[in-house]
């Protein structure tokens, strides 16, 4: 997905990593994410750095090819990481104890495709497994940083017919208008 130089700038930056590895705690704390943690989208890499070390094992998928290959590099040995896409994931059925995804839900073109990513996570599941996500909402300044980017942000209204038409249970929404939402959900056990 396109992002402009000023969002590269940004989301590959060393304040924007720091502001991530301190919020990463607050952002799992409460969800059992298990022994085997995928991540979708971690494009410049600030939440997998900061998942790393608080997770058994952790994959990350990534759909930008160059973002991959350097994902591959920084991460050598430490988590796997697959260039692919979250809406057509190349996973078992099980696979994972949970999935998250951070700020990047955004950037899936279409609600279709946003829609496709969550009937894959719920595939990839284990029974009982979370799902946990955030994502920024529109604002002023959030639309401005993403001139020339693709920017879908979330309807916090929709997400819970949504996760329940892709088989989620236990759904919890939660945000902040103007600036963010955050959802957990699981797969029936």
């Amino acid at each position: 997905m396109p992002m402009n130089l000023v969002h590269r700038k940004l989301c590959s930056s060393a304040l924007w990593a720091k502001a991530v590895a301190a919020e990463m705690p607050g952002n799992i704390a409460g969800h059992d994410l298990g022994d085997s943690v995928l991540e979708i989208g971690p494009g410049f890499g600030a939440t997998t750095r900061a998942l790393v070390g608080l997770v058994p094992r952790l994959t990350a998928i990534e759909i930008d090819e160059a973002s991959a290959v350097l994902l591959k590099r920084e991460f050598d040995g430490r988590v796997r990481i697959v260039q692919g896409d979250g809406a057509a994931m190349p996973f078992e059925d099980g696979e994972f104890s949970s999935v998250v995804c951070f700020t990047m839900l955004h950037h899936v073109p279409t609600v279709a495709l946003q829609d496709s990513i969550f009937a894959e996570a719920f595939r990839v599941l284990r029974p009982g497994g979370v799902l946990r996500a955030i994502d920024s909402l529109e604002s002023l300044p959030f639309r401005l940083l993403h001139i020339g980017d693709t920017m879908n942000t979330l309807d916090p209204v929709s997400v819970w017919p949504r996760l329940t038409d892709a088989g989620f249970t236990d759904i919890k929404v939660d945000h902040v208008p103007k600036r963010s939402v955050s959802f957990s959900a699981r797969k029936p056990a």
